[in-house]
């Protein structure tokens, strides 16, 4: 592919709680509907951990105390866009600062073993959420 279109670089991110639950989205409408983490678009001069710690707030209303980068990976193939995967520990809960096209967000939170399985059933709407639920989940049966 060469002529990809003009991608913006993002993060996303998974909240996970002192329960071993995370922050799961899920929206009816048609742009969104379905299930997905946290996580959207850069703003220009912002950083990946930046724009994650922005996302949570404004998606989940979480902040978090302590950050692990899962990794980055490129978007798609001809782009330069990259995606940037976060866990996201330690969790202070407020409200959801949510804009116009996400007032219908809600969220929910799952044992992380139901939102890995979840995502290896398909079922979210986004291909970054499972490879970051996947990710995370890897770190802890590792014991890291």
């Amino acid at each position: 592919m060469t002529n990809a279109p003009n991608l913006q670089d993002a993060s996303v991110i998974v909240a996970l709680d002192e329960g071993g639950r995370v922050a799961v989205l899920s929206s009816l409408d048609s742009q969104h509907g379905g299930m997905f983490l946290p996580g959207g678009r850069q703003d220009p001069g912002e950083e990946p951990e930046q724009c994650a710690r922005r996302e949570l707030r404004e998606e989940a209303g979480v902040t978090a105390a302590k950050w692990r980068h899962l990794g980055t990976y490129a978007i798609t193939l001809g782009s330069t866009a990259r995606l940037s995967l976060y866990l996201a520990e330690e969790l202070t809960l407020g409200p959801q600062e949510l804009n116009d096209t996400e007032e219908d967000f809600k969220l929910t939170w799952w044992p992380l073993a139901d939102a890995v399985t979840a995502a290896a059933e398909g079922r979210f709407l986004l291909p970054a959420g499972p490879l970051a639920l996947l990710l995370a989940d890897r770190l802890f049966k590792n014991g890291d």
